[in-house]
């Protein structure tokens, strides 16, 4: 099973640079068994060339260098650590530690047993991992020793495990690391089988489970790793937060699938200036950042910074063109973007070699198959990014768990994203914004992310978020969120410049008319939630009131009516 997985990740290997052979003549390995940290990592990664290189490496808190071989013989004293708590086959574990080694320790460990992580971000509340309790069917956890007290009055039968000092009524992790490090499993692993549950990030509703098994994103991965343009040696340096799928994407199957090295640096508090120092300092090769990230990073001086980087990428969120061509006046070098989902892995994106468009998200990757189509499951040039099933791509989630444990149908002919895009002549798709975000003004439709990229080409924008506003004459009307640059007064004047930006930036039907100074809400993973700014746009229509902080286009004489 081993040798197709190896033969599928090699032929991508060879054609990293040429899209049309890879897309053309890769087909995903057919597996029955396989346990990719059993027969890809220890098996192959840690017994062979490999087996003394670094595969992860940590700088700044919990500095720590460690090879294959270290790392499985770890994760194999873990693994019978757990087993003697009771850990088993098919168990939910619920991990919530941050980028600690541990972290990879345990998910290397849970695999080899069978059972299923539970990835979990740092910041939940006690109210967040009690719904994780319930609708996840967690049995175990491990987090720090400092959030242990997020945990009281959960439910008590589930086994408690802690990363640091030692804490009553909860076992130390230290002393899984004294069991055995030979590993024996408990019986064979079905590629089928599941190995991660996770709860996605809830921009608009209750987060839902998504359950991945031992071929959909071990296996289903290598689209990362192609898209990504890794190779064996790298050093990647992936900047998200453990909890959230992106984290599995480059800071574990992707990397090491390459046979890479996971890079990871240690901040209290991120600092664009220190990890670009880190960046140049350490080497790094590869290196996938958020849009976010991005923004911060060209308000610094790239151009004194002397990388080795050959590769850098963006995901998570749609990049803003002109963030990209400042990247490339410093270091000559293009931010690729590319798309994938909780539910999928990478399935659509700009490859090494494939020419960018700017504001594209590239073209299906090797493996998917995808179609757009309009609300009557027609093919379209704009319309819903859905996954042709005939048959189903291997890095397609097993489904979403319902709260009963059945799973939901992902679809006869087509799996729905519910994210909306244009497709052009040549293939490219060009992300327009979720389908709950999309909206009408004036019978026109507008994309937010279209009007939100303008609006940070404004000087004074540090941030924004765009949303229909009601209007009694026009039905909607866009209306910006923004948050603002540092040291930029939230006025008139600042509104008056944003409003003529806009009136040269995008077409007339759909500018900005109305704007509004403030934070903008999150979910704990980053994510912009527009769907409570269209909430509190509906409330205030209904009550008949506004923001005091709110700005109106048709309130500025100075500006000629459209």
């Amino acid at each position: 099973m081993t040798a197709s997985f190896k033969a599928a990740r090699d032929f991508l290997l060879a054609h990293r640079t040429d899209h049309v052979t890879a897309c053309r003549d890769f087909h995903w390995p057919q597996l029955d068994r396989f346990n990719w940290a059993l027969d890809w990592f220890d098996a192959e990664l840690a017994a062979g060339p490999s087996a003394h290189k670094p595969a992860l490496k940590i700088v700044g808190d919990g500095a720590a260098t460690l090879t294959f071989a270290e790392l499985s013989d770890r994760s194999n004293r873990v693994a019978n650590g757990l087993r003697a708590l009771g850990v088993s086959r098919g168990d939910r574990v619920l991990l919530m530690l941050g980028n600690v080694v541990p972290l990879w320790d345990l998910m290397l460990a849970t695999m080899k047993l069978g059972a299923v992580m539970i990835p979990a971000t740092t910041l939940l509340t006690t109210n967040d991992l009690k719904d994780r309790f319930t609708r996840g069917r967690v049995r175990h956890v491990v987090c720090t020793a400092a959030d242990t007290a997020k945990f009281d009055g959960l439910d008590p039968s589930v086994t408690r495990i802690a990363v640091g000092d030692a804490t009553p009524g909860w076992h130390r992790y230290d002393d899984l690391l004294s069991a055995p490090a030979t590993f024996t499993p408990d019986g064979e692993t079905k590629a089928t089988d599941p190995t991660l549950l996770y709860f996605t990030s809830g921009t608009t509703a209750k987060p839902k489970l998504v359950l991945h098994t031992h071929q959909s994103y071990p296996v289903g991965h290598l689209s990362t790793m192609y898209v990504v343009g890794l190779q064996p040696g790298d050093l990647h340096l992936n900047i998200s937060s453990p909890g959230w799928a992106k984290h599995a994407y480059s800071c574990f199957f992707a990397p090491w699938n390459a046979g890479a090295t996971v890079f990871i640096l240690n901040q209290p508090r991120f600092h664009a200036a220190s990890m670009l120092d880190a960046i140049a300092e350490h080497g790094v090769t590869t290196l996938c950042a958020p849009p976010t990230v991005w923004r911060m990073f060209v308000q610094e001086n790239l151009q004194t910074r002397k990388t080795n980087l050959r590769e850098v990428c963006s995901a998570g969120e749609p990049l803003n063109p002109e963030v990209i061509d400042q990247v490339k006046e410093a270091w000559g070098l293009t931010v690729r973007d590319f798309y994938g989902q909780t539910e999928t892995t990478s399935q659509i994106g700009n490859p090494p070699g494939l020419p960018v468009k700017p504001g594209s998200m590239g073209l299906p990757l090797p493996g998917y198959r995808i179609r757009v189509l309009d609300p009557d499951d027609k093919d379209a040039k704009d319309g819903e990014v859905c996954i042709a099933l005939d048959p189903p791509p291997v890095g397609l989630m097993r489904g979403y768990q319902m709260d009963d444990g059945t799973f939901a149908d992902r679809g006869a002919d087509a799996y729905r994203t519910g994210d909306v895009a244009t497709r052009d002549a040549d293939g490219y798709l060009t992300f327009i914004g979720r389908a709950d975000d999309v909206f009408k003004a004036s019978d026109y439709r507008v994309s937010p992310f279209e009007l939100e990229s303008a609006l940070i080409e404004h000087d004074a924008v540090a941030e924004a978020a765009v949303v229909p506003a009601p209007d009694p004459t026009r039905t909607a009307v866009p209306k910006a969120y923004i948050t603002l640059a540092a040291g930029i007064a939230a006025d008139r004047d600042t509104a008056l410049s944003i409003f003529r930006h806009m009136r040269t930036a995008v077409a007339p039907y759909k500018r900005i008319r109305r704007l509004e100074f403030s934070d903008l809400p999150k979910t704990i993973s980053g994510k912009i939630r527009r769907v409570e700014l269209r909430q509190a746009e509906e409330a205030r229509y209904t009550a008949g009131t506004r923001d005091p902080r709110e700005f109106r286009e048709d309130e500025f004489p100075e500006l000629t009516r459209a």
